[in-house]
């Protein structure tokens, strides 16, 4: 059985480039007792990958999580014919011997039955059902404990993540600001119900666009790019406001590794008495179903919309994960093999 695979060959310096990766191809053995095979069907392009790969030594099978179709099985518990998602890596095709799953029913292997969605399109599982929706759910409400009535502000706020806080914002009775790179992505989350979308690239003055939108103040941040941005929805935070920090994609494609150059938080922290606390969402993954269930009622009731930019052919990954880097993606960036 053959296969491909993409290998990162070096470590990123500055924005990825296509001679980074090498496109590759491997024969798969034949299956033993408990193995099953996997053919990818939807993959996913996600910020994390950026700078997870940097603790990393090339070469490497580039990572990232799937969906996909077990064509041939040894294991009863996952016979052909069936979904599953993992984190599989960038490959085409792999043979997996799925773990003993634990408490929280997930296999140690990282493979695991496709969830039940209600009949939602399987690429969801990698988007609204997945790492990103339940990032979204907990990151939120867990963190920022919103209350009916408050002022939220989310940066990145067109991406997987970004777009799913803003509507669970809504449902929740906030008043809801979003930031976004394009007047396209801006008109979009206006569509999703965001109170004001502004585009933080051409925006003139965004001290005064943000005092304008939350002439009361910022209640909950969520905030997925840090740098210069953060630092100025900060000030305009309320006493004792909460921030939950998911990311820092300004950041990530940064040549010196010292980022963006930012007056230190400390002093309106302390001041603002702010709350500001990180997090990666396998803290939550025990939990995930509650996350699963809930984001899939409200996309079957229409309280979530949901966008999918999708590139075609196992080939694109390197081009997929530039563009969502680069920020050409609007909503969940995937490939579809």
């Amino acid at each position: 059985m053959k296969a491909e695979k993409f290998t990162l060959v070096r470590h990123f310096d500055g924005y990825p480039k296509t001679t980074d990766f090498k496109l590759e191809s491997e024969e798969l053995p034949p299956l033993k007792d408990g193995e099953v095979l996997c053919e990818a069907e939807f993959l996913s392009v996600d910020p994390y990958m950026r700078p997870y790969t940097m603790s990393m030594t090339p070469p490497f099978t580039m990572i990232g999580g799937q969906v996909a179709k077990v064509v041939e099985s040894r294991n009863a518990k996952y016979p052909a014919g069936s979904y599953v998602i993992g984190q599989l890596g960038w490959r085409s095709r792999i043979v997996v011997l799925p773990a003993t799953p634990g408490p929280d029913k997930s296999s140690a292997a990282g493979l695991e039955p496709l969830p039940d969605m209600g009949g939602l399109p399987h690429s969801y599982a990698l988007g609204v059902c997945g790492m990103p929706g339940v990032s979204a759910y907990f990151g939120f409400l867990e963190l920022c404990q919103p209350k009916e009535g408050e002022t939220v502000v989310v940066t990145g706020a067109a991406g997987a993540v970004g777009s799913l806080v803003g509507q669970i914002a809504k449902i929740k009775g906030c008043r809801v600001i979003g930031f976004a790179g394009t007047d396209d992505k801006c008109a979009w989350l206006r569509e999703l119900g965001y109170d004001v979308a502004i585009n933080y690239k051409t925006c003139p003055d965004i001290d005064a666009a943000l005092k304008e939108a939350a002439p009361k103040g910022v209640d909950c941040y969520f905030d997925n790019v840090g740098g210069m941005l953060s630092h100025r929805i900060r000030q305009q935070m309320n006493l004792f406001g909460r921030i939950s920090v998911c990311g820092s994609i300004s950041s990530y494609n940064d040549k010196t590794g010292e980022g963006a150059q930012v007056p230190v938080p400390e002093m309106t922290t302390v001041f603002k008495q702010l709350r500001s606390e990180g997090f990666i969402v396998t803290r939550w993954w025990h939990r995930k179903n509650e996350a699963i269930s809930q984001m899939a009622a409200w996309v079957r009731e229409g309280k979530i919309k949901v966008q999918e930019h999708v590139t075609q052919g196992f080939h694109n990954m390197p081009q997929a994960f530039m563009g969502m880097l680069k920020g050409d993606n609007t909503g969940k960036a995937i490939v579809k093999v």
